[in-house]
């Protein structure tokens, strides 16, 4: 089973989500930016993404647009995963081919319905 992608400049908020996907048994690795995400995905293609809008440099639009370009990757989940809760950041990532948005600071219950929703788990 291949392993999903963390993308969050939050080392804090990044290990958050590694340990809640750890308690759900979904196999996941961390990025801590977009840098390098892509240096991962340049190689591998994630089960699914979990992805901050926020970050310095490409932001988490930008990755979204490469993962929705890219056609190896054009099937990959994403759920993004911000602070950012205006309808308009909502409605850009959603038409930008996110499948799940979730407010920070995601629980764990909610991280489990956004992964149900877009098929990693049952």
């Amino acid at each position: 089973m291949s392993e999903g992608l963390i993308i969050d400049d939050n080392r804090s908020t990044a290990d958050a989500l590694k340990q809640m996907l750890d308690v759900l048994d979904v196999p996941s690795r961390v990025a801590y930016g977009s840098g390098p995400a892509m240096s991962f995905m340049g190689s591998m293609v994630p089960r699914f993404v979990c992805l901050d809008i926020n970050m310095p440099g490409v932001d988490g639009t930008e990755v979204l647009a490469y993962l929705r370009r890219e056609p190896r990757l054009l099937k990959v989940p994403v759920i993004v995963i911000t602070s950012d809760d205006q309808p308009e950041t909502r409605q850009r990532v959603m038409h930008g081919g996110a499948q799940a948005i979730l407010i920070k600071p995601a629980t764990i219950d909610s991280l489990e319905d956004a992964l149900k929703k877009v098929g990693v788990i049952k």
